[in-house]
């Protein structure tokens, strides 16, 4: 999908709101050189138009007791539209996976999975994820530490649009 257009004010605007979600509109306003009524205009501008999805609250995995992240690779045994859309289905279900991509390379699909301990991860995986049909085979590897996580996109490269 194309970028719609997104002037300097726009991008100061999502990269403060990435940083903090919940501000003031007035605080917003200042901070980007806008009244209050354009700002919150161009605000829901982007929301309406799909630049600005959703508005969340991050948690701390382990302070919620799930410090346990596993990236699984997932390869099918066939890549044929049906078999892809009842895998992409079925994980789309499951609360534990937090992220689906559907790959190029090695496996057909790398999941970002967080449980609370080993036996919660080899619950997923024996009542779940082996059970979906077409499931050829499974890779997990186990995050040691998490060495930096970012919700924030960088912007920098609209700029110069």
């Amino acid at each position: 999908m194309p970028n719609p257009t997104l002037d300097a004010i726009d991008l100061r605007i999502l990269d403060h709101l990435q940083d903090e979600a919940r501000i003031a509109n007035v605080d917003l306003a200042r901070k980007v050189g806008l009244s209050p009524s354009p700002c919150l205009r161009r605000m829901r501008d982007l929301i309406d138009r799909g630049v600005i999805r959703r508005f969340v609250t991050l948690l701390d995995p382990v302070v919620v007791g799930l410090p346990v992240s596993v990236f699984v690779q997932v390869s099918l045994d066939r890549q044929v539209e049906e078999a892809l859309r009842t895998f992409e289905e079925a994980v789309q279900r499951r609360p534990e996976v937090m992220e689906c991509y559907l790959m190029t390379g090695d496996a057909d699909y790398l999941l970002r999975v967080v449980v609370s301990d080993l036996q919660a991860y080899e619950r997923f995986l024996m009542d779940h994820l082996t059970r979906v049909p077409g499931v050829a085979s499974i890779r997990s590897s186990f995050a040691l530490k998490q060495v930096t996580y970012r919700t924030q996109l960088p912007l920098d490269h609209m700029a110069m649009r």
